[in-house]
């Protein structure tokens, strides 16, 4: 059996309601010791009373270390999913699985499994990448004794399958999500909810009640924060694209904030009635159209186009195609092309939403050039206090935890400054895009190691300067107005952006991963399995048959 196979935890004998991991083995135990449990693969488990007294207390001293050790579970369970089919064992090679007194019974395999695929459910919905659902999903599994497990996540459905032995009946069980969309503060909950399972401090029917608590209590924001937050958004965006703080400027300004915070009011009236995200994106894009037209009819010059860009900001499918990208980089292909459809028909509700009010406008003369993200910074100073604007309104918007906002624009501020020295350097847009999102990438990283926490909030909000949606709408305004070379270049544009900024998001991340010290060191059998995974990494070995 491969060495980065010889772990998994075993089930304790008590029911459902009192199984707990119990805490890191002795020092001469790590060589044996799995890397999540930290319990020797063939130790029996103590009885539920085990942890008080003399051995409790040693216990206790040790907690904030074993803390420390189960943060790296993401970087744990990566190498298993991403060893190939071939490479690993069968169901057989599991030694002593369905035939020790210390395996799960059915009740608790049932247990398990349920909150491994609430986890998953959850930080699907929360906008959580593929793999590391998947990651979270199999580091639970396998924390509270169910291995072999294999977790299983497309774009809108989690399944996690378990089977006790060559003889036992497969267990399969299944979710779908529905709506997945941002929520950054559930997600860091869940994240701290997995490292506290993997630290074998909650049994599953505590967890289960964790779970429950984070699926109630995870809203920050007021309805009034989040409208004024789209509103601002548009608005700063507008800045950022413009460069310019004169008084038309900020009549601009004004336009989008007004356009923006309408459209959500008339998206949230048409949500009520449980229509199609399609036809809510359409009914919010209204409003900045025609308030661009209007703008364009005027003797004061105003620029029509920023307007209509900022006012439709927040709607954009920026994050979505490099999500798409980043899930396709890992593997899972049927996500990222659910992922796509999923751009081209959000896409298609803002064109459908303003083409007929656009279509009017530009027959009748209005200047609605194509603008977005600027090629060359006109006010650096300016542009620089947009984005960074720009990325607290979108954090609000995605959620974001109060206390992870002043490092979301920091990482904001790093990633836009990186955009702006190479843009007047001389360099291309695309490729200063993919240097600064591995900059973002990789900051994000090493907070959210030190936070203990996903790396999405920090990620996602501090590149919202520099996402492609404007690109994208640009793109298919042009093929709508019959000038399909225009709109080959817009969408062309828009789909290299998507790809330096989910490639260098994906840099980073890799190569926290491989040279980012661990919080405490591994046991020796993981460096044993880290090893054999550099090897298959550079033989070029994939993972198929996911996403």
């Amino acid at each position: 059996m491969p060495e980065h196979e010889e772990f998994g935890a075993r089930a304790e004998t008590a029911g459902p309601a009192s199984r707990r991991v119990p805490p890191q083995g002795r020092p001469d135990e790590a060589e044996r010791a799995d890397p999540v449990s930290g319990r020797p693969p063939g130790a029996p488990a103590p009885p539920p009373g085990a942890g008080t007294g003399a051995a409790g207390a040693a216990g206790a001293e040790s907690a904030g270390s074993e803390a420390d050790a189960t943060v790296r579970w993401p970087d744990l369970m990566l190498p298993l999913l991403r060893t190939p089919t071939t490479s690993r064992p069968l169901i057989g090679d599991y030694g002593g699985a369905g035939t020790g007194a210390d395996e799960p019974g059915p009740a608790e395999v049932a247990a398990v499994l349920d909150l491994a695929l609430l986890v998953g459910e959850l930080m699907l919905a929360c906008g959580e990448a593929a793999e590391d659902v998947e990651a979270a999903m199999l580091a639970v599994a396998r924390t509270y004794g169910a291995r072999p497990c294999d977790p299983q996540v497309t774009f809108t459905r989690v399944a996690i399958s378990y089977q006790q032995g060559p003889g036992g009946p497969p267990v399969t069980s299944e979710r779908s999500v529905h709506h997945p969309a941002g929520d950054y503060a559930g997600l860091a909950a869940l994240f701290r909810l997995v490292t506290e399972i993997t630290a074998g401090r909650l049994a599953v029917d505590v967890a289960h009640q964790r779970l429950r608590a984070v699926r109630r209590d995870c809203r920050h924001y007021p309805a009034w924060a989040l409208a004024l937050s789209s509103g601002l958004l548009a608005g700063v965006a507008t800045l950022l694209i413009g460069g310019r703080a004169d008084a038309r400027a900020w009549l601009v300004f004004v336009g989008a904030v007004v356009t923006a915070m309408a459209g959500n009011r008339l998206a949230a009236l048409v949500g009520r009635h449980d229509l199609p995200e399609f036809y809510r994106i359409a009914t919010a894009a209204t409003p900045a159209a025609v308030v661009g037209i209007l703008m364009s009819f005027n003797q004061l010059h105003l620029r029509g186009s920023v307007v209509i860009t900022g006012g439709l900001y927040a709607l954009l499918p920026g994050w979505p195609m490099v999500a798409a990208v980043q899930d396709g980089l890992a593997g899972f292909y049927l996500t990222a092309a659910a992922r796509l459809l999923e751009v081209l028909y959000l896409l298609a509700g803002v064109v459908v939403g303003v083409m007929s009010v656009l279509y009017v406008g530009v027959n009748n003369g209005a200047d609605l050039a194509a603008q977005s993200v600027p090629a060359s910074l006109s006010n650096p100073p300016l542009q620089l206090a947009a984005a960074i604007l720009l990325a607290l309104a979108f954090a609000v918007l995605l959620n974001t935890e109060p206390g992870t906002l002043p490092a979301v624009l920091v990482n904001s501020m790093a990633g836009w400054t990186t955009y702006a020295v190479l843009i007047d350097a001389g360099g291309e847009p695309i490729m200063a895009t993919g240097l600064a999102a591995v900059l973002v990438g990789l900051s994000g990283q090493l907070m959210a190691r030190y936070r203990g926490s996903s790396a999405l909030p920090f990620v996602t909000a501090a590149l919202g300067p520099l996402l492609p949606g404007s690109l994208l709408y640009f793109g298919l305004v042009a093929f709508v107005r019959g000038e399909p070379e225009t709109g080959l270049s817009g969408l062309g544009r828009a789909t290299a952006t998507a790809m330096a900024l989910a490639i260098g998001v994906n840099l980073g991340r890799e190569a926290a991963r491989l040279f980012l010290p661990a919080p405490s060191a591994p046991p020796a059998a993981y460096r044993r399995g880290g090893r054999h995974r550099r090897r298959g990494a550079a033989d070029g070995h994939e993972r198929a048959g996911r996403g």
